[in-house]
């Protein structure tokens, strides 16, 4: 995954790039609860600001004037007329304020609607034992949840098809590392210098809390909430949004000793900012002399593995490896539930491929799917994401690679098939500002919750960083080969850094520098040989250091080789397609989650709509009444349910029908079989509550080949008979 970039953009460029991602984005949240899309013009919440401002003043000045008329005993005629004018511009003022405020919910994503929405998500996620709190009788933990019984089943059926869809589907090879990593590996990897978050405390109390957090929160709060603000104290705030990625210990710190932001719970003062590793420290063996770390992530247990993975591949390039498991970030206040926890699950795939050829056989297969894709021109230019042909995207260059592109198009699939709504799903393309250095392409898949935006996978070229940085560190070559025909005759580029006069001029920083001259292609590395040999020093960019240093004519030696070789070696790419399983499944339970009245109409009734592919019981039996022969039968149903392996539950409870279907509803159980005789059955269906008259013997059937995707309801109702099903349901 990806773990620090370096900005290359100006700072007015990113304001207005936040500007136009997060205020003039269109929202949608298909639910009952939820708001319209709404388009708001760039300028009019300047505009309203700058009119309510003037409406203050006016209102301000005029009841001055009414204050003095009445201290010099004025006529009352005279006074009247001033008063009433002084309440016509409250009522102006009173109705920009209006207006002002609609633009900001709207601009503001909604939050009243969203969060009145996901309050009823989570308790009824919570109160149905999807998710809670960890250790919940202690008070809990930030940032841990346990899955109770239905959300295990939906964790694990989303593993299964992933499973199913990647590595199966793929021919990928599967591994499984320790979560526990020696401190050697995360060092080469960068982990140990860079994954950082900056962090501050209450000064009294030492409660920590994440510097941006608090900036952020306090921009936003005065965005939404407070009308007073002029135009361009908005505008400042909008531009501190935009720019805060790239701000340094001291730049944060200024800026929220300048805004008075004081700790949240107790207004006490903070410290400056400084960086925090997010990895849990720990040591390997009773000694403690190996240091180490539970892993932030599981892709390099797979690059460090990489030489025998591909010897195990007959040595053929391309191929990929993928890990399901555990990953731990040490979060300094973690919240938004599911979405920034402190243990979570990850699938993470690399797939080697050969850096001169990123074709891809299959491309052909996804070519033609059309989605929502967010490249970074039309984020630059104030557009919105809109649907493009995933072929036309690759052939254009939008998206790097066919490889690229290809992962692209397998990940839509497999969030579509999931239950994600594609209206609410798109692919953005990272900005410059937001790729690491080494990154050919990104893009994030991301899905849209009451939360905004939320980025659950990230498909990136990542190049060679990660094989070339383990390769340097344990001095094992981590290497592809390419055997020639007949021997060829090649010329190479020849990169030597002199690391003596490297480490003379740049002492801490010699090995950022070595690395980003080895980095240089072919055009760069002659443009410098040439500026050298003329003026024998040159100005070079080191984006790992984000700073121009000076190159001079002794430290390194560019040159050009030929030579025969029978073979070809070289460090492979790899595109890396990294799943966020938690974040997945929290915005698939709101993309599947609705309300709609009982039959009475005197209450709204929650409902999952998952798809039998990952809902956590397939299907529920139930006797119409308590009765002997009934519960015989709905043991048999049972019995031939579970040997297909479809997971069910009997409920022989003896409240009415209409109020068990409610129950499973709210769990998401797409199918309920009603015995009301020993020869036939009904089955139901949950969103259209339909149902169909089948045999007994019939029934298992049915229900498994609707669950694997055999059937759709739509043969299952044109194939049986018709059963009302209004006396029975809600």
């Amino acid at each position: 995954m990806r773990i620090f970039s370096t900005s290359v953009f100006p700072r007015r460029q990113q304001q207005q790039i936040f500007n136009l991602r997060q205020f003039q984005t269109t929202t949608i949240l298909r639910n009952p609860i939820s708001i319209a899309p709404i388009q708001i013009p760039m300028d009019a919440e300047q505009s309203l600001r700058q009119s309510l401002s003037e409406k203050s003043s006016s209102v301000e000045a005029q009841g001055n004037a009414v204050r003095a008329l009445k201290a010099s005993r004025a006529a009352k005629p005279e006074i009247d007329a001033a008063i009433e004018q002084l309440n016509r511009l409250k009522l102006e003022k009173s109705a920009v304020e209006k207006e002002l405020q609609s633009i900001i919910s709207s601009s503001g994503n909604g939050s009243l609607n969203r969060e009145a929405f996901r309050k009823a998500v989570v308790n009824t996620l919570e109160r149905r034992l999807f998710y809670i709190p960890s250790f919940k009788i202690y008070s809990g933990v930030a940032g841990l949840f346990d899955y109770g019984p239905p959300g295990c089943a939906i964790k694990s059926n989303v593993l299964s098809f992933w499973r199913q869809h990647f590595i199966l589907e793929e021919n990928m090879l599967e591994v499984d590392c320790p979560c526990v990593t020696p401190e050697v590996v995360l060092k080469a990897s960068g982990h140990v210098d860079k994954f950082t978050d900056l962090m501050v405390k209450d000064e009294k109390t030492g409660t920590c809390y994440r510097a941006d957090h608090l900036l952020k929160d306090y921009c936003t709060e005065k965005l939404e909430k407070d009308l007073t603000i002029s135009a361009e104290k908005a505008a400042e705030l909008k531009d501190v949004l935009a720019v805060m990625e790239d701000f340094s210990p001291e730049q944060l710190g200024a800026k929220i000793k300048e805004y008075g932001i004081t700790a949240p719970d107790t207004k006490n003062p903070l410290s400056d900012p400084y960086p925090f590793n997010l990895m849990f420290q720990t040591s390997i063996g009773p000694s403690g002399l190996i240091p180490g770390y539970m892993r932030p992530e599981t892709a390099q247990g797979i690059f460090v593995n990489f030489k025998d993975l591909y010897y195990y591949n007959g040595k053929k390039l391309p191929f990929a490896a993928a890990q399901i498991g555990q990953a731990f970030r040490n979060e300094i206040s973690p919240r938004q539930g599911l979405l920034r926890v402190r243990e979570f699950t990850l699938a993470e795939i690399e797939h080697f491929v050969d850096p001169e050829n990123k074709s891809h056989p299959k491309f052909s297969d996804v070519a033609k799917l059309e989605f929502l894709m967010f490249p970074r021109e039309e984020q630059m230019s104030g557009q919105s994401a809109k649907k493009l042909c995933l072929g036309e995207a690759v052939s254009k260059g939008t998206v790097n690679n066919e490889t690229l592109g290809y992962f692209i198009g397998r990940v839509y699939l497999f969030l579509t098939r999931l239950g994600i709504d594609k209206e609410r799903l798109r692919f953005r393309q990272h900005l410059a500002n937001e790729m690491a250095h080494y990154a050919a392409d990104c893009w994030d898949a991301e899905i849209e919750s009451s939360y905004g935006w939320i980025e659950c996978v990230g498909i990136a070229d990542r190049s060679a960083y990660d094989l070339r940085a383990h390769s340097d560190k344990s001095g094992v070559p981590l290497v592809a080969e390419e055997k020639f025909a007949e021997p060829k005759e090649v010329e190479k580029l020849v990169i030597t850094p002199v690391k003596k006069e490297l480490g003379l001029a740049f002492k801490g920083n010699q090995k950022n520098v070595v690395e980003s001259l080895e980095a240089m292609n072919e055009e760069e590395a002659m443009e410098m040989k040439a500026s050298l040999e003329s003026k024998g020093e040159v100005e070079f960019y080191v984006c790992t250091l984000n700073k121009t240093v000076s190159i001079k004519k002794n430290m390194v030696s560019i040159s050009k080789e030929k030579k025969k070789e029978h073979q070809r070696v070289f460090t492979p790419s790899v595109i890396e397609p990294s799943f966020g399983i938690g974040r997945i499944i929290y915005c698939l339970y709101e993309h599947c989650f609705s309300t709609r009245p009982s039959k009475a109409g005197d209450e709204q009734l929650n409902l999952f709509r998952f798809p039998p592919l990952v809902a956590p019981i397939k299907c529920t039996v139930f006797p119409l009444v308590q009765n002997q022969q009934f519960e015989e039968a709905a043991k048999v149903i049972s019995k031939e349910l579970a040997s297909v392996g479809i997971s069910h539950k009997i409920d022989i409870t003896g409240t009415s029908i209409g109020k068990r279907y409610a129950r499973t509803d709210e769990l998401g159980v797409p199918f309920a079989i009603t015995v009301d005789s020993d020869a036939s059955v009904t089955i139901r269906e949950r969103d259209s509550k339909d149902q169909v008259r089948v045999s007994l013997k019939e029934a298992a059937s049915v229900v498994s080949s609707v669950s694997e995707g055999k059937m759709t309801w739509q043969d299952v109702w044109a194939s049986f008979p018709h059963h009302s099903s209004a006396a029975a349901d809600e």
